[in-house]
């Protein structure tokens, strides 16, 4: 027996129907059928033309085969922990059934292939038989496929499961008594398939180039009307130390079915004025599966869990500070220990100045200490604090927040006026600009590089959208430090978000204009390009409401920012404006939209506020009503859908957008 095995238990129809709770918890994960189109089979091992499904924090990930393959079984894995990620596999759980001494199989017919939130699910039919089988993750180790077989008749079937490998380089397949273990090269992590089935032993794996099988020992008996539930396991180890725990196959599948009715409990209410409930709650159900697909448990160099930005993008997996932020706020209303996980993980990596890395790798050579990005993560704590009251939480992140805080000032405030600058580490303005977030937003086209110190260096610019966001980090860390007890504290921070206000609302607001920009260092000129940072300070809450009433209206101008899909990271009558091809130079982003919307509701303009937000939702291509994925960015004059696929923060911004979070609190 290979050493990954566990012991083999057989269920039966009982199991299936365990009480009246396992129907109540599916109904509600049902009605979310096919949110997503999750079928397609891999042609090449880089493939990432489809949808791939992860649960669990797993580094695994698995597809429907495609439309018109009816063969049994599944697409896959993909292997994301391997270099960017890559299919090692075709087919998984593949059935081949035959009746006792018969000479063919026997041919099952689908009936049925379908995506339900925490699994995959297939139904074959064949004469006096039918066979369902179920793919979802009992852990971050393990993915299982529950195969139920139901006979109209008793009989005997000979029962064997088979797989394909996708050819890799380097790549071995080989039989390990009943396993089949796969290794690839350069690399120490191993996938090893198992069949297991109570009272009955899996037969020796049996390996033929890229493809293999394992048989049942004996054919497995089935009575008429009865049900027979078996069990195919992949186990990706990382690597030989790591010890994958056991699985408790009685009630795996329960688990899942409860854990994930607990996730769409919070989709229930979803709502926003004037939006169908069953849209609301049909896209916040897609914002919840997005971010579970794309959750990825500790492993190598990353010690807690997170959501990275997207799978469908080689470039993205690993976890970025911005993005955890909001993937954060947004997870703490459905799955508080996974955003708690999700900050931890950057918090993991603070450098003894206070500063938080850009992005953090499961290979920590991979990841950039060249830059930081916008310091939302008070803000991301105060939303689990809010949605759970975990003041243990707050106690264990002040600390970190206020070093993370006090770092800005200290390397990115080079005339020392208490307004700070996006830099680099390295003296960058690439860097620099990617610590924005905003990589070749238009207002950095003109900016020079200014040296603060050893390894400190900033933009020649103050950023209103960096100063806002640190001045609500002011006031939030006030909150948190009065939650604690330190009065002292909390003083101080407020009396430095008040000064921070005074100074934004002063320095970086136009009033022949009505809108805020960055100010050019030691002149008083403003870099007066209309960017989504001009309502950074109404999100934030530094505006006076003359100001906020100036910005509202140059929000609401079809011209520049109420465009079909609304708010565009650049006014659209700029001649620079690129909706398609300019990334931060007029698509929508999501965030900056969730904070414009936020924005005119703080300010109380909640009807300009609800139209904007109903424009999100419907007009965003096939995201209500279609099996559209959530876009890293959006045309704003046809709602187009841009760059990478199953995009994390955009999936967060629509379950905030959609009432998933705090308030709005003057």
């Amino acid at each position: 027996m290979h050493p990954l095995a566990r012991p083999l238990i057989f269920v039966v129809a009982a199991f299936v129907a365990a009480g009246a709770n396992a129907a109540q918890m599916q109904q509600p994960v049902a009605h979310y059928q096919d949110l997503l189109d999750f079928h397609g089979t891999p042609r090449t091992a880089a493939d990432r033309s489809f949808n791939i499904f992860f649960d669990m924090g797993a580094w695994q990930g698995y597809s429907l085969p495609r439309a018109g393959d009816r063969g049994a079984g599944f697409s896959g894995p993909f292997v994301h922990s391997l270099g960017t990620g890559q299919w090692t596999g075709t087919r998984f759980a593949a059935l081949a059934l035959r009746d006792e001494g018969g000479k063919s199989d026997i041919a099952l017919k689908e009936v049925a292939s379908h995506a339900v939130p925490g699994a995959l699910e297939r139904t074959f039919s064949a004469s006096d038989l039918s066979v369902r089988q179920a793919l979802f993750f009992a852990d971050s180790w393990h993915a299982l496929v529950r195969v139920e077989l139901s006979a109209g008749k008793t009989r005997d079937i000979e029962l064997a499961i088979e797989g394909r490998a996708m050819p890799l380089p380097g790549s071995h397949l080989a039989s390990d008594g009943d396993a089949v273990v796969q290794g690839f090269a350069d690399s120490p992590s191993t996938l090893v398939t198992q069949l297991h089935a109570d009272g009955l032993v899996a037969d020796h794996a049996v390996v033929s180039g890229n493809s293999y099988r394992i048989a049942l020992d004996k054919p497995l008996h089935l009575e008429a009307g009865q049900s027979v539930t078996l069990y195919v396991v992949q186990t990706l180890r990382y690597d030989a130390r790591a010890e994958p725990p056991a699985i408790d196959y009685a009630h795996a599948w329960d688990a899942n079915r409860t854990r994930w009715a607990g996730y769409l409990k919070s989709v229930a209410a979803s709502h926003l004025s004037g939006l169908p409930n069953d849209v609301a709650q049909r896209v916040a159900a897609k914002a919840v599966v997005t971010l579970i697909g794309n959750w990825r448990a500790a492993r190598g160099d990353v010690h807690h869990d997170g959501v990275i930005p997207s799978y469908s993008n080689p470039d993205f997996n690993g976890l970025w500070a911005w993005d955890s932020w909001k993937h954060a706020a947004a997870l703490a209303w459905f799955a508080p220990d996974l955003a708690r996980e999700q900050i931890r993980a950057m918090f993991d990596y603070q450098g003894a100045d206070g500063m938080v890395p850009d992005c953090v790798f499961i290979h920590r050579a991979d990841d950039n200490w060249r830059d930081s990005k916008p310091p939302l993560a008070t803000w991301a704590v105060m939303q689990v604090y809010r949605a759970t009251g975990d003041r243990a939480f707050l106690a264990e992140m002040y600390d970190k927040l206020v070093r993370y805080h006090r770092w800005w000032f200290a390397d990115r405030d080079h005339d020392r006026n208490g307004l700070a600058e996006f830099g680099s580490t390295d003296g960058t303005r690439i860097a620099a600009a990617w610590e924005s977030g905003m990589d070749n937003a238009v207002r950095f086209d003109g900016a020079k590089m200014l040296k603060n110190g050893e390894h400190a260096w900033s933009l020649d610019q103050e950023s209103v959208d960096l100063n806002a966001y640190l001045y609500r980090e002011a006031t939030e860390l006030a909150q948190i430090a009065g939650v604690l007890g330190k009065t002292q504290d909390q003083q101080q921070w407020q009396a430095q978000g008040d000064a921070m206000k005074r100074a934004i609302q002063s320095r970086m607001y136009d009033a022949k204009l009505g809108w805020f920009f960055d100010a050019k260092l030691g002149e008083p000129a403003l870099v007066r390009v209309y960017g989504s940072e001009g309502w950074t300070p109404l999100w934030a809450g530094v505006a006076t409401a003359a100001q906020a009433a100036a910005v509202e209206k140059t929000m609401m101008d079809p011209r520049k920012f109420a465009t079909t899909m609304p708010f565009p990271t650049l006014a659209a009558d700029d001649p620079r404006f690129s909706p398609i091809k300019g990334y931060w130079r007029g698509p929508v982003w999501m965030d900056q939209s969730l904070f414009g919307v936020e924005a005119l509701r703080r300010y109380g303009y909640r009807t300009e506020a609800d139209a904007m937000a109903r424009r999100l939702v419907l007009d965003a291509k096939g995201l209500a009503a279609g099996q559209a994925t959530f876009r890293e960015n959006y045309d704003p004059l046809t709602g187009d859908g841009y760059q990478s696929q199953n995009f994390s923060w955009s999936a967060a911004s629509y379950l905030l957008l959609l009432g998933h979070g705090d308030n709005i609190r003057q």
